[in-house]
């Protein structure tokens, strides 16, 4: 029995949720996925669907989730539907809605500089993960940097750090995570701060990662 991913794609367009998420629909298919595509969240709160749905990438920045959407999302996700994204698409989706931010395990806040040279560093011990099979300890691009607010669920395994820069208010380095996963009830989550342009994603590290995260998060196949 093929494996069902579901894309929802949308919100604020300046994360073109259309061209970045069509880069990874096609792997998704190579690695057997049958993949449906959505432009609106009003399938989450379908039941049935979600039931049957063994991941979920989500691009979708801003905007707003209604109730029971996240109700089913949430629903779906701790009974075994993975859920996995990036950037914007996955952490700074629905600022207002509290129980999302909890599922997901963090939040965007800020991205102190529009593009700055900076690094992301995989922590130490967790290059065995299957996430991050085959990609270097450190990644080197120029792209937002975002500080995102996590919680301890987390399994951080890479971050990156915010140096003391002139002009902002910090006055000490400030590393938060870049890449993690979140084992939620019998679901999986995966989420990479890094992915602001089709570019930035078209980086082999950061296309690595994100599509053994994909596969990582996805439920295993079924009878």
């Amino acid at each position: 029995m093929r494996r069902s991913a579901l894309v929802v794609r949308g919100g604020w367009e300046g994360h073109d949720p259309v061209p970045t998420t069509d880069l990874f629909i096609p792997r998704l298919r190579e690695a057997g996925f049958e993949v449906t595509i959505e432009d609106g969240l009003e399938v989450y709160a379908d039941e049935d669907v979600m039931d049957r749905t063994d991941l979920v990438l989500q691009a979708w920045t801003m905007g707003e989730i209604l109730a029971d959407e996240l109700t089913g999302l949430r629903r779906a996700v701790e009974a075994g539907t993975g859920l996995a994204g990036w950037h914007g698409g996955l952490l700074d989706s629905f600022r207002g809605a509290t129980d999302y931010h909890h599922l997901v395990g963090g939040q965007f806040v800020a991205h102190p500089d529009d593009l700055i040279e900076h690094e992301v560093r995989v922590v130490q011990g967790s290059s065995g993960h299957p996430v991050l099979s085959g990609v270097a300890p450190v990644l080197e691009l120029k792209s937002e940097q975002y500080w995102v607010q996590t919680d301890a669920h987390c399994e951080v395994l890479a971050t990156t750090t915010h140096a003391v820069r002139e002009g902002q208010p910090w006055q000490e380095p400030v590393t938060v995570p870049a890449v993690w996963t979140r084992q939620w009830g019998a679901g999986r989550v995966f989420a990479c701060t890094v992915g602001h342009t089709v570019e930035t994603l078209l980086d082999p590290w950061v296309s690595r990662v994100i599509e053994q995260g994909l596969l990582w998060a996805a439920r295993g196949p079924r009878d």
